[in-house]
């Protein structure tokens, strides 16, 4: 493998494992039957749904814009005002938050070419090669949209339809298929 095609399979893969994410939030927010849900807090230390919706689209606005020539961090962005509760937005409100930042972060990785993954960019003023900045935001979506999940599971307790492979079918394992 040359590292110019080591390059290329690293940013297909990358955008295959972040289609998933996203992907699977939706899934898990499709399954919360009421808006209002979106809302609720487990306990005072938690983010309700819509706080990580916000946060996440602060943070992919944040770190994709520009991604390549200004800090990830902007300075136009309140990231404390994304852990705000906000009870009047509407599920329709949040989806395009969401939708909007992961446009954002597609798009930067749409324009990324396998010569750009050694390039330094800097987050909150720390150099990371392009790499160490992509798996950073990979991991850290990975944590929310878990965060999601697990949050529309308790919410629709009873009525959650597994995302993956429901308990007690053990028999019906699937093989993995990249980007399902």
């Amino acid at each position: 493998m040359t590292p110019e095609s080591s390059g290329l399979d690293f940013l297909t893969t990358t955008r295959t494992e972040l289609k998933r994410l996203k992907r699977l939030g939706e899934k898990a927010l499709a399954q919360v039957r009421v808006d209002g849900q979106l809302h609720a807090l487990i306990d005072a230390e938690s983010n309700s749904l819509a706080i990580l919706i916000r946060h996440l689209a602060g943070n992919m606005r944040s770190r994709w814009t520009d991604f390549l020539t200004s800090d990830g961090e902007k300075p136009g962005r309140d990231r404390e005002s994304e852990f705000d509760s906000h009870p009047e937005a509407t599920r329709e409100q949040l989806m395009a938050e969401w939708e909007q930042g992961w446009a954002c972060l597609f798009a930067a990785l749409d324009g990324l070419r396998p010569e750009d993954l050694d390039l330094t960019v800097l987050i909150r003023g720390e150099a990371h090669t392009v790499v160490q900045a992509i798996l950073r935001q990979l991991a850290h979506y990975g944590q929310h949209v878990g965060q999601i999940v697990f949050l529309a599971k308790h919410l629709e307790s009873g009525r959650w339809k597994s995302l993956s492979i429901p308990r007690g079918d053990p028999g019906k394992k699937a093989p993995y298929k990249p980007g399902v």
